[in-house]
């Protein structure tokens, strides 16, 4: 682990000043060369880039070193030997509040490399890409998701999977070239190795932090992270531009110029006591919502329901991504389609992609459960509880309840989500390996031992017209290019309400509703409880033979 200060006003080398600093939790080890978003409603949401790197060393920590007994004493001096921070610095607790949390001062000593009236604020730039906050913010590579494990937080935005840092400081103007070529330089050579602490550092590596950042350190280096508190979706300037445009125009998202048409139409009616919900509203909700999406959606293909007459007209399918595309639509060729057969989709790696499908009357997305390098292999165990026409919410609680009681049995991770319109879905997450007929036969058994509880509330009849208006529970969906609607996608009813994640304790909500989220109201919901569908991308689950028992 790193550990982490925050510098809310940043590190100086001016040995006059000295800047409050806070220890905060520690970061993962995968955190260090992080360049990216953090979604908002997640640790540290914002912008982040890594504001200066190094190595370090302790100074009078003793005979050999301790930095973590140093640390605890409440007082560390070290060498920093950066890009930008050089010489000797010092971290001094002043106190410790009744929640543990501590406050530290970090100051620079009057030595060779201190400069007196040094500003962090006069030095922006990275020193992996050259870019500043606002420029990583405007165009992301990565994002990391908070709450996930490590080795899986940091997901790539951009096709063909562009890792933030590397090859990015050719971006902008001559003077970000060489700024970002003179923050390569490398930092002077240090000829002693520091000593490991657990209490501190990595390998015996740490960093100090930057303005509004979080220290963390790496195999020898030290990272500075700026990381302002702002959400981390579309800037102000960029949804302004869309409510600026008139009933169409180009509008610069995500990196991209799109061009948006019919924007004041009315794509889902009014439910009663609220507005209609405009093409303008929709497309906005679509770029808001891409980097929360973008991991279930990404490496996919992607089934588009398009309603480009409103969802209150008839919809159809378009599997296949129109000619007219623009070329930095991402997109899989698929080398198994027969003639006839769909060949072409989309495949929404980067934000401006989902924003691109809205645009095409895209009212629902329905990404395979598989990954294009991989389309026989499914990534989720799926479990639709698909309500007849006599199925009463409080009976399909029941069903989801008993799913619920079942997996916990087993000890299998399950996540529940509204479908939007009546039913409920499970997506249970499943390592690499087995193939939609091995998901498919599991699934139902799980089904028809819970069936065999309720038969009074389940049918096996594949039609429809045959369940006597009894809930089917479909396993079926566990198929090659079956496709269930995605997180957070709309669905095209009035008010536009959207497949929402939920926890299972809310199963128990006599509130809850399978619309009672939508695309005005999910936002918000996200910023106070992150992504509770984030446990299905943990994809480190293998299903127990079913009587197993629990685990």
């Amino acid at each position: 682990m790193l550990a982490s200060w925050a510098v809310p006003k940043g590190p100086t080398l001016d040995p006059r000043v000295r800047r409050a600093a806070f220890h905060v939790e520690d970061h993962p080890l995968e955190y260090f060369d992080f360049e990216g978003v953090i979604p908002a409603g997640g640790y540290g949401g914002g912008d982040v880039i890594v504001w200066d790197e190094g190595t370090w060393e302790p100074d009078e920590a003793g005979d050999p070193p301790d930095p973590g007994r140093a640390v605890r004493d409440g007082q560390l001096h070290l060498d920093i030997y950066g890009h930008k921070l050089r010489g000797r610095f010092v971290l001094v607790r002043t106190s410790t509040g009744a929640d543990g949390k501590e406050q530290w001062l970090l100051l620079h000593k009057h030595d060779d490399q201190a400069v007196d009236g040094w500003d962090p604020e006069q030095h922006p730039r990275s020193v992996l890409s050259g870019r500043t906050n606002d420029e990583v913010k405007a165009d992301p590579d990565r994002m990391w998701r908070s709450g996930m494990p490590a080795d899986q937080a940091s997901v790539d935005l951009k096709p063909g999977g562009a890792s933030g840092a590397e090859g990015k400081a050719d971006r902008g103007d001559d003077a970000t070239r060489g700024e970002a070529a003179n923050a390569k330089a490398a930092p002077p050579a240090k000829p002693r190795a520091a000593v490991a602490s657990k209490a501190v550092a990595s390998k015996g590596k740490t960093a100090v932090a930057s303005k509004g950042a979080k220290a963390v350190a790496s195999k020898g280096k030290a990272a500075v992270r700026p990381e302002r508190e702002v959400p981390s979706g579309p800037s102000t300037e960029e949804l302004g531009q869309l409510d600026a445009l008139g009933p169409g125009g180009t509008w610069d998202i995500w990196g991209r110029e799109l061009q948006v048409t019919n924007l004041d139409k009315v794509l889902f009616p009014a439910r009663p006591g609220s507005e209609p919900v405009t093409k303008r509203a929709f497309l906005r909700y679509a770029a808001q919502i891409a980097p929360v999406a973008l991991p279930y959606l990404a490496h996919r293909a992607l089934n588009m329901h398009r309603f480009p007459s409103g969802a209150d007209a008839k919809g159809f399918w378009h599997k296949e991504l129109p000619g007219h595309a623009p070329e930095w639509v991402p997109r899989w060729e698929n080398p198994e389609a027969t003639r006839g057969e769909r060949r072409t989709y989309l495949v929404v790696d980067e934000p401006a992609a989902l924003v691109w499908a809205a645009n095409f009357g895209a009212l629902e997305w329905h990404a395979w459960t598989s990954r294009t390098d991989h389309p026989h292999l499914p990534s989720y165990a799926l479990i639709d509880l698909d309500p007849g026409d006599s199925t009463s919410w409080a009976d399909l609680l029941v069903l989801a309840r008993l799913h619920r009681t079942a997996l916990e049995h087993l000890g299998v991770l399950g996540q529940p989500k509204l479908t939007g319109r009546r039913g409920i879905q499970i997506w249970i997450p499943i390592s690499p390996g087995p193939a939609f007929a091995e998901t498919r036969e599991w699934a139902e058994k799980l089904s028809r031992v819970i069936g065999a509880v309720t038969p009074n509330l389940v049918s096996w009849k594949w039609q429809v017209s045959e369940r006597g208006g009894l809930a089917r529970l479909d396993y079926t969906q566990n198929a090659l290019n079956k496709t269930l609607v995605a997180p957070y996608s709309p669905r095209p009813a009035p008010g536009a309400p959207v497949s929402a994640p939920i926890e299972w304790d809310e199963l128990d909500d006599p509130d809850l509703v399978p619309d009672r989220f939508t695309i005005t109201s999910v936002l918000a919901r996200i910023q106070e409880k992150g992504d509770l569908f984030a446990p299905v991308l943990s994809g480190d689950q293998r299903l127990p033979p079913f009587d197993a028992g629990a685990r």
